[in-house]
Order: C-alpha cells, then sequence, then structure tokens
C-alpha cells in the first residue's frame, strides 16, 4: 500500500490551502532528516474492529481539519504548505502475524532480548519516514497522518497512529488520542451524545507566531544581534555524551526510564516542597549522569545545554483550547555548568529556576525565531556542530509531565500500554524525555540517535539518572 497521499481525489474547489508558519516551516526542514516523526503506539489485548477505527479516525480528521491536510513544497518560494481536502481519506494499513514477524525479524539483534516486539514496533514507526523526500520538489503532496496495525502473537496487537510533528505537538497528539479511544467507546456502546461533542468542529489555525500576545516577541535589533552571537558562541562549549558513531546512517530508538508508586511519589512531593517542576528535576538527573559517565575529576567543569518545551495554549491570544490541534510548543534553551559531586536537588532548583525566569523574560517568545533559524541553520550546515552530530543540546524535557490514568474506556478496547513519542536522529538533543505519570508511576519515554549513542550506553545513562532519582 503506497504511503504518500493524493488530493486528486477532491475537485480543486474543494481544496483549501495554508503556509506554514515560521516555526512550523522549521519542522518542515526538521523532519525529512529524521526529527519530528510523532507516534502513538497503543498495544491492545483485544482484536481491534478496523473498520470502526478507521471511520473514528475519518471523524477526527475531519472535525480537525489540519490532521487531513497534505504537505506541499513549493520550490520557486521555498516554502511549504498545507492542503486540506474536504474529507478524509485515510486508509489504515495492516500487517497480519506473517508480515509483523517478518518486520520483527528484520530488528532483532543480539541485544535486544529484553525489548518487546510492543517497543520494537514502536521504534519501527518512529522511523518510518514518509516525509524524506518533502522539500525537493513539487510534484507530489504527502500526507500528515498514517495509521498502522500490527497483528502479535496471543490475539495481541498494536495500533500505530504516525504524525507529521508540525501539524501535531505532544498536546494535540494525546487530545487525539484521548478522543479516539472514547470515540471507538462510544461506537460500540452508542453513545450519541458523546460523539457530538468529541467531533466539535475545530478551525484550521494559524502558526503559533500570529497568537503571540502583542508586545510579547519584541526585542531590539541589537539585542537579536548579541542573542544570535551568543546561542552561536556558546554551543561550541557545550559538552556531550561520548558519540560511539558520529558517521553511519541513523535512526531513533527508545529505552525506558520508570519508577514506581511510591518512588514517584517522593520526588514530586520533593518537587512540590522545593516549588519546582518534574522537568527540573529530571533535567537536573540527566546533568549528573552525564557527567558522572565521563570519569571526570570532581572539581572539573563542564557546560551543558538543556532544552525545555513549553505547551503554549494557554498563554496565546487568544487563547486556545488544550486539545487545539496544531504545533503551539515553543522552546527555551539554558545553560549549566556541572561538576562532580554536585547535589540533585540544588542543581534541580538552579536549573528549573533558569527557565522560570527566561520564561518570565518571555524568552519563549522573543526566541523563537532566533531558535528556529539556528535550527535550520545547522539543518543546512551539519558541520557546524560537533562531529557532525546535529546535536543541540544535551537533553530536552518538556515543562509538564502527561498524566494518564486507567479507565473503563481502557479496558472496554483492551488497551494494555501506550508508549508516545518523537523521532530525534535528526537534529535535536542526545536524549528527548517524553514524561508521563501513569496510574501514579512515573513512565518516561526516552528517544535518542542511534548509533551516534547505543542503546547500552544509554540504557547505563537512564540507569544512572534512575539511581540519581531513587537515592535524592
Amino acid at each position: 500500500m503506497a504511503e504518500q497521499g493524493s488530493a486528486a481525489a477532491d475537485p480543486p474547489s474543494e481544496l483549501k490551502s495554508r503556509q506554514a508558519g515560521s516555526t512550523e516551516h522549521s519542522w518542515c526542514k526538521a523532519v525529512p532528516g529524521g526529527t519530528g516523526i510523532t507516534v502513538l503506539a497503543l498495544l491492545l489485548s483485544k482484536p481491534p474492529d478496523i473498520s470502526l477505527l478507521q471511520n473514528a479516525l475519518h471523524k477526527l480528521q475531519n472535525s480537525n481539519p489540519i490532521l487531513k491536510s497534505q504537505l506541499h513544497y513549493e520550490p520557486s518560494t521555498n516554502s511549504y504548505s498545507y492542503i486540506i481536502p474536504s474529507t478524509s481519506h485515510l486508509q489504515i494499513q495492516p500487517f497480519d502475524l506473517s508480515s509483523t514477524v517478518q518486520i520483527l525479524q528484520r530488528l532483532k539483534t543480539s541485544d535486544l532480548t529484553s525489548v518487546s516486539d510492543f517497543h520494537l514496533i514502536l521504534e519501527h514507526e518512529i522511523n518510518r519516514n514518509s516525509w524524506i523526500n518533502t522539500g525537493t520538489s513539487s510534484d507530489s503532496d504527502t500526507d500528515i497522518f498514517f495509521a498502522s496495525i500490527y497483528q502479535l502473537e496471543n490475539e495481541k496487537s498494536v495500533l500505530a497512529l504516525r504524525i507529521h510533528t508540525s501539524a501535531c505537538d505532544r498536546a494535540a497528539a494525546l487530545a487525539l488520542l484521548k478522543k479516539l479511544l472514547e470515540l471507538v467507546s462510544c461506537e460500540k456502546e452508542d453513545g450519541e451524545g458523546t460523539e457530538l461533542e468529541l467531533l466539535k468542529k475545530m478551525e484550521v489555525g494559524l502558526g503559533i507566531e500570529e497568537y503571540i500576545p502583542a508586545g510579547k516577541a519584541s526585542k531590539p535589533f541589537w539585542a537579536r544581534g548579541i542573542d544570535m552571537v551568543g546561542y552561536g558562541l556558546n554551543s561550541l562549549r557545550f559538552s556531550n555524551l561520548k558519540f560511539m558513531d558520529s558517521e553511519s546512517t541513523r535512526a531513533s530508538q527508545v529505552v525506558k526510564l520508570q519508577l514506581n508508586i511510591e518512588e514517584t511519589d517522593r520526588i514530586l512531593d520533593g518537587c512540590k516542597t522545593r516549588d519546582i517542576n518534574l522537568c527540573g528535576l529530571l533535567a537536573a538527573a540527566g546533568l549528573i549522569a552525564a557527567h558522572s559517565s565521563k570519569g571526570l575529576k570532581e572539581n572539573q567543569w563542564e557546560k551543558y545545554a538543556i532544552v525545555t518545551l513549553i505547551n503554549c495554549r494557554s498563554i496565546l491570544d487568544p487563547v486556545l483550547s488544550p486539545d487545539f490541534p496544531g504545533f503551539y510548543h515553543s522552546a527555551i534553551l539554558n545553560t549549566h555548568d556541572v561538576k562532580g559531586g554536585d547535589d540533585l536537588w540544588e542543581l534541580a532548583k538552579r536549573s528549573y529556576t533558569s527557565f522560570i525566569n527566561a520564561k518570565n523574560n518571555n524568552k519563549h517568545f522573543t526566541d523563537m525565531g532566533d531558535l528556529n533559524f539556528l535550527m535550520c541553520r545547522a539543518i543546512d550546515n551539519p558541520g557546524l556542530t560537533p562531529s557532525s552530530s546535529l546535536r543541540t543540546s544535551l537533553i530536552s524535557v518538556f515543562e509538564d509531565p502527561v498524566i494518564d490514568n486507567s479507565s473503563t474506556v481502557h479496558q472496554k478496547i483492551g488497551l494494555e500500554d501506550f508508549i508516545g513519542c518523537a523521532s530525534v536522529h535528526g537534529i535535536g538533543p542526545s536524549i528527548a524525555i517524553f514524561d508521563t505519570i501513569r496510574d501514579g508511576q512515573l513512565d518516561c519515554a526516552c528517544v535518542y540517535p542511534f548509533p551516534l549513542h547505543t542503546r547500552e550506553q544509554m540504557q547505563e545513562f537512564i540507569g544512572e539518572m534512575k539511581r540519581i532519582l531513587v537515592d535524592c
């Protein structure tokens, strides 16, 4: 089944389009290189009704039009746009047990004995790049959204939703997942009232830049120039994890960081007592683990970069609803000097305070264009980064974790597990943390570029982060 979408099924008069904004343009440039393929993978214990799922996805796309769009590139202007057909054309791609076994056999190696089939399917999906040729010609338009179902043994299956990040950030993807699960449950029970609420018509939003409150993104020209130079010079001084193989073709892999309820309660209580968010603690644990991984002298300092991603929907003008589809995150980049023996809570407080101070000074708005420009510059010139690694920071975290609790909806459809994350093997951090507190337990999907970093290396790194968090 071809993955390339075509808008030919709709008469030209029924097509709508919108040009990508500056941040969206940056993601359109990043995804062909391997960063920004968002995947939601669901492990199901009950055989799914594919026609019911497909019908539900059609309804959700039609009520959230940006999710049924196709990405178009115009070489003459070096610009991207979203072409939006009148109806959804998504087709779920099925893989029977035999096809799934073949895929898993290609993925499995000797170091993957402890990695589940579900985990491997997730990694397979975040490396399926339907947009790899986007930006080379205007001959074809590519769908933003793909869906696949993989059959596993014991009547289990994996539903994978794969979406272009420029049109669907983490918040939008998780809202989509929640609506899908509720819609499928409603259709089984004929819950028309709930369905109408879930399928509330959303408009196609503009790029995030168009919603920044007046004056929040203002920066004098000279200040912008100084900041650009500062970002560029500082990047040359950033320390990184050891690069294992910077020459070979890259893919994204995932390791998990999980704590039990008691451990999670302790660290959340510690964060609350010190008035910091979990992102500050996770960043600090990553900084300490990175320094200790190098066997440096205790008094030897290294400078690391942390990127914190902010869901801006509630602070835009006008305010956007939490489930509004599109990409409405911004980023703040902070640097921290770390030495051996640093106290976790002190470093977490310092890390989070730096982030909050930058946010209070509107750096997530004033520096948005600067970071987008530098991101695109690095994509076009990998040699500007250490070992052409395209690493822009040690770690990226989200300001707020995802909170998820099991429900009767999960039980009805047989949802055993799900993971949501995005690829990072193009430009990005050495490790991107997608944190969820699920039924009271911290559960993080940590994505990294392979073989720039290896699974063994990252398992040791995450294991050290976990030890640091538990011992705190």
